[in-house]
């Protein structure tokens, strides 16, 4: 009997792929930009080009998990009952963040509005938008895989620090579509990589807590959409940002409620399950 060989890096091979797809799709969003196409067109591209880490772990999956369902894996995180207490503490630690950037952004602005839309639909589009094309493309192989694949050897803690430090290096290209330049550009990369992996370790120890993918989805949505509605400098934005999820995540490291990032010698998670090794 055939048996398909299993990778013997699959998240190192998964990381490599999603780069390998991205990086033409986001030249061709770039080319499909300057040559002038219609807003919508531009969009659905960049929406499509989003999801390259779904696209890169669907074709190594059956390398990675030969004989298992690609469908029935990505049901599976979902399938855990949702905490009610889980959601309403991420949305609130994440809306007291926004509220904190608003407070001080407006202090600071010299705009007319701190708001950077100005209807209900506008507002419902731009949360539709960021939806689509970051926490749906992006979570499935970034956490639903990637992750759970390194806790199986690696500490949740030290797992979230490698998947946080490749995600926010898999954003490298669009680094240099900010216009900026110089210690400008640098100082956009260093809040930038903090940020990213800041939220992958809050994402990390919520997700471990409830275990369904919703959460990291919507760390990641309202990560994405707060930023997105304030009308402010973008490098003032996101040092704030780096500095309140940066406190968050120590605060959380420190914490390590239910030794869910560290202090389980040898623990892994598989399948959802802690497992003693």
């Amino acid at each position: 009997m055939n048996r398909e060989k299993k990778l013997k890096k699959p998240v190192a091979s998964f990381i490599l792929l999603t780069n390998i797809i991205f990086l033409p799709l986001f030249c061709l969003v770039g080319a499909i930009k300057l040559l002038g196409f219609p807003e919508w067109f531009f969009n659905v591209m960049l929406c499509i080009s989003a999801w390259s880490s779904t696209f890169a772990f669907a074709a190594l999956f059956k390398k990675i998990y030969p004989g298992q369902s690609f469908i029935q894996f990505v049901k599976d995180k979902f399938k855990n009952k949702l905490k009610f207490s889980m959601i309403l503490t991420v949305i609130m630690i994440q809306a007291f963040i926004f509220f904190m950037i608003m407070f001080l952004v407006s202090n600071n602005s010299e705009t007319d509005s701190i708001f950077t839309i100005s209807s209900w639909g506008m507002l419902i589009y731009l949360f539709l938008k960021n939806l689509l094309s970051g926490p749906l493309g992006e979570e499935i192989g970034w956490r639903g895989f990637a992750l759970m694949e390194l806790q199986k050897n690696h500490s949740p803690l030290k797992a979230s620090i490698i998947v946080g430090f490749w995600w926010g290096m898999w954003h490298l290209p669009i680094w240099f579509t900010t216009g900026f330049m110089g210690i400008e550009l640098i100082k956009y990369i260093l809040f930038f990589m903090i940020s990213i992996m800041s939220t992958t370790i809050i994402m990390t120890a919520f997700y471990n807590l409830n275990q369904n993918l919703i959460i990291p989805i919507i760390i990641h949505q309202f990560f994405n959409f707060f930023i997105g509605i304030i009308n402010g400098n973008l490098i003032d934005l996101i040092m704030y940002n780096a500095i309140f999820y940066l406190v968050v995540a120590l605060l959380i490291i420190v914490i390590n409620p239910k030794k869910v990032l560290y202090g389980r010698e040898d623990t892994n998670i598989i399948n959802g399950k802690y497992f003693m090794t």
